[in-house]
C-alpha cells in the first residue's frame, strides 16, 4: 500500500471480526448507587477471552456453517461489557442491568459471563473454556465478592443468551434459485457452492431496528457506463494473470484473504488493549462496541446483498460476449486471481465490516494511529485505521471478488452501522 510507514507492531500474534437499554428488550434492573464500585482488573482477561472464541472458531466444525461467527463474537463481548457495567456502574447498560451486592468484583463477572455464553455456544469445546475460566479466576483473590461477580456474570450470559435464543438465527436458510438475466446472482466457478446465508439479513440485529435500516441504494444498472467502467477495472486488476497488479497488491488482496476479516480486527482491537494497558472497563467497552457493529454489519450487508442479488465479476466477465453491455468485452476463460464467495456482490463484505471497525476503533483511538496487522506470519503497516479499510475493500478488487461499486456501497453501509451503535454504547 503506498504510503505506509514502518511502525511498532501494535498487534501481537498471528490474526486470523450498545448501544443504551433498548426499550425494545426491556430486561433491565436499575442500580443502587452503592454498587458503583471502581472495576478490578485489567482489559488483558478480555483480550484472553476474545482470543478463545477465534481459536474454537478455528475449528470448522465448531458451530452450523449457516450460523455467521460476528454473532458469536457480539454475544461474548456484549455479556462482558453488561457483567462490568452491572457492577461498576461505569456506563450505560447494553440489555441488562442485574443486582450485585456491594463489593463484587467485576473482573470474576466479566470471566464468568464469558465462559458461559461460549458453552452455551459450543457446548463440545467446554473442556477447553472450562480451563481457561480456572486459570482467570485462579488469579483473583477467594471471598464474597469474587463470589458475587460469578453470581452477576452467570445472570448477564444466562439472560442474554435466553434474549438471543430466537433471533432467527437457527432458521433454515431456504434454497437459492439463481436467476439467469443479465445482473443476476448465479453460483460462481471452479466449484459454483451455493450461497449459505440467504436468510442472515433477516437476523434480529444487536442494535439496529431492523437489517434494511442503512440498506444502500440500488446498484446502477449493469447495462450502464458505471457498471462497465467498474467491473473493467476488475477485468485488468483481478485476473489471476493481471499484468497490470502490482507485487504489493497482489500481496495484500492474498493477506485480506488468509483470515476471516473479522477475526483480523478482533485481533487489531486485541493489540490495542494489550499495548495501551487498558483498564477492565475500556476492554469491555471497546470489544462490546466493535463486535456488536460487526455483526449488525454482517445482518444488513446480507439483508442489502440478497434484495439486490448482483452477479459477482467473474459471471459478468465470463458472459461479457452476451452483448448486455456494448462497453464490456467478455472473456469465458477469465478467472479470478482468488476463488470467490458463495454470494452476491452487493454490497462488499470487507468494504462494510472493515469499515464499521475501523469506524468504532478511531472513535477510541483517533483515527490517525499508527498500526501493524499481521495475518498468518505477514505484517502490514498503516498510519490509521481508515487507511487498513481502505485496503481491506482495495484488496477485493485486486482478487477479483468485487467492483468499486460493491466496496463503495460497503463503505457506506459500514459508516452507518458504526456509528449509530456508538451512539447507542
Amino acid at each position: 500500500m503506498g504510503g505506509k510507514q514502518k511502525t511498532l507492531a501494535i498487534l501481537a500474534g498471528t490474526a486470523l471480526a450498545v448501544g443504551l437499554t433498548s426499550p425494545a428488550f426491556g430486561f433491565t434492573t436499575a442500580h443502587s448507587p452503592a454498587l458503583r464500585t471502581t472495576a478490578r482488573g485489567s482489559g488483558v482477561s478480555v483480550v484472553e477471552w476474545n482470543h478463545e472464541l477465534i481459536t474454537i472458531l478455528s475449528d470448522p466444525k465448531a458451530q452450523p456453517s449457516t450460523v455467521q461467527p460476528t454473532r458469536s463474537f457480539a454475544l461474548l463481548q456484549a455479556a462482558e461489557y453488561d457483567a462490568v457495567v452491572s457492577i461498576t456502574g461505569a456506563g450505560p447498560a447494553y440489555v441488562f442491568s442485574v443486582s450485585a451486592p456491594g463489593g463484587a468484583r467485576a473482573d470474576a463477572a466479566a470471566d464468568q459471563a464469558a465462559h458461559d455464553v461460549l458453552v452455551a455456544l459450543y457446548p463440545a469445546k467446554r473442556a477447553g473454556v472450562d480451563q481457561r475460566l480456572s486459570s482467570q479466576l485462579s488469579a483473583i483473590p477467594g471471598g464474597p465478592g469474587k463470589q458475587a461477580g460469578i453470581g452477576v456474570g452467570a445472570e448477564v450470559a444466562r439472560r442474554l443468551i435466553s434474549l438471543r435464543s430466537h433471533d432467527g438465527s437457527s432458521a433454515k436458510p431456504p434454497r437459492f434459485d439463481p436467476g439467469d438475466k443479465a445482473g443476476d446472482y448465479r453460483p460462481t466457478p471452479p466449484d459454483f457452492p451455493a450461497p449459505v446465508f440467504t436468510n442472515w439479513g433477516s437476523v434480529k440485529p444487536f442494535v439496529l431496528t431492523g437489517g434494511r435500516q442503512f440498506r444502500p441504494a440500488a446498484p446502477p444498472a449493469v447495462s450502464g457506463a458505471a457498471y462497465a467502467t467498474a467491473l473493467n477495472e476488475v477485468k485488468s486488476l483481478g485476473s489471476k494473470t493481471s499484468t497490470t497488479r502490482t507485487a504489493d497488491q497482489t500481496a495484500a488482496a492474498k493477506f485480506w484473504a488468509a483470515a476471516p476479516v473479522w477475526s483480523v480486527w478482533n485481533q487489531v482491537a486485541q493489540g490495542l488493549v494489550t499495548s495501551q494497558n487498558a483498564s477492565l472497563e475500556k476492554a469491555v467497552k471497546v470489544f462490546a462496541r466493535l463486535d456488536l457493529s460487526l455483526a449488525d454489519t454482517a445482518i444488513a450487508m446480507y439483508d442489502a446483498k440478497y434484495a439486490d442479488r448482483v452477479w459477482r465479476p467473474v459471471t459478468a466477465i465470463r458472459l461479457g460476449g452476451t452483448h448486455y453491455n456494448s462497453s464490456i468485452v467478455g472473456d469465458p476463460h477469465w478467472t479470478p486471481l482468488l476463488p470467490t464467495a458463495p454470494d452476491p456482490s452487493y454490497p462488499g463484505a470487507h468494504g462494510a465490516l472493515s469499515q464499521a471497525a475501523a469506524t468504532t476503533l478511531a472513535g477510541f483511538y483517533g483515527a490517525r494511529h499508527h498500526l501493524a496487522v499481521t495475518s498468518k506470519g505477514v505484517t502490514r503497516t498503516f498510519a490509521g485505521f481508515q487507511d487498513a479499510a481502505t485496503e481491506a475493500w482495495l484488496s477485493r478488487i485486486w482478487s477479483g471478488q468485487h467492483t468499486s461499486l460493491d466496496n463503495r456501497a460497503g463503505q457506506q453501509l459500514g459508516t452507518q452501522v458504526g456509528d449509530f451503535v456508538a451512539r447507542h454504547l
